[in-house]
């Protein structure tokens, strides 16, 4: 086997605190609303704004800017995937400054290249998920356009209700996307804790997954965009 069993342990410990994680957020394991789910209410909050508004530039504005941050860090992935590859061919460098390092395992080239065709995986599947949270956007910004204009009319307004359902799904859809791609990022820095040893990665993952959790459930951000506050 090219890989020890510490370093399986420790892969699957971080592929474990990967998944929960990210149910957890979705609210798939807890009741306690994350702050992912607070700002999916937002969202729901903002379309129905939007479905009174008669000029919608704010609206398609700040569409653009999701658009544009979502696209920065889907090519900040594609770029990272690209080192990953340059990292490969420069391998006997790589470990000869590796093993400089303090409590630091000298891992053979194929172990050591084993370790960065996982991290490119993690890059790699962060870049489809903001690739395709953009399209999202792109399709929630015709949603959007597709919201007729509000009317005083009692028949007029199942059809707005039924176009905000619409715009609002995808919205949410798409932030769902982009926060699983930087959720990939995140976590592609606790992995490179496995560069140094089996002990390092589960470390890294462990203060990675605290700063997250934290961040999810117990933050000042959380507190501020919770119902009633």
């Amino acid at each position: 086997m090219l890989l020890s069993i510490a370093d399986i342990s420790a892969l699957t410990f971080f592929l474990v605190a990967w998944t929960l994680h990210s149910l957890s957020t979705e609210g798939k394991l807890f009741s306690r609303i994350s702050l992912s789910q607070a700002m999916n209410i937002q969202r729901a909050a903002w379309m129905r704004t939007m479905a009174r508004r008669e000029l919608r530039m704010i609206d398609t504005s700040i569409m653009l800017g999701l658009q544009q941050g979502t696209a920065f860090f889907g090519s900040s992935a594609l770029i990272a995937v690209g080192g990953c590859f340059a990292l490969i061919g420069a391998s006997d460098r790589v470990l000869n400054v590796l093993g400089d390092l303090p409590l630091s395992t000298v891992a053979s080239r194929p172990v050591f290249e084993v370790k960065v065709i996982g991290l490119i995986l993690i890059l790699a599947y962060s870049f489809f998920k903001f690739g395709w949270s953009y399209r999202l956007f792109n399709y929630c910004s015709i949603l959007i356009g597709a919201v007729p204009v509000h009317r005083d009319d009692p028949g007029h307004a199942e059809e707005i209700e039924k176009a905000v359902v619409r715009a609002t799904k995808m919205n949410v859809l798409a932030g769902k996307h982009f926060n699983a791609g930087l959720r990939g990022i995140f976590f592609s820095i606790g992995y490179l804790g496995w560069f140094v040893n089996p002990v390092a990665f589960a470390l890294s993952t462990l203060l990675l997954l605290c700063v997250l959790v934290r961040r999810q459930f117990f933050s000042a951000a959380r507190r501020a965009v919770l119902p009633g506050n």
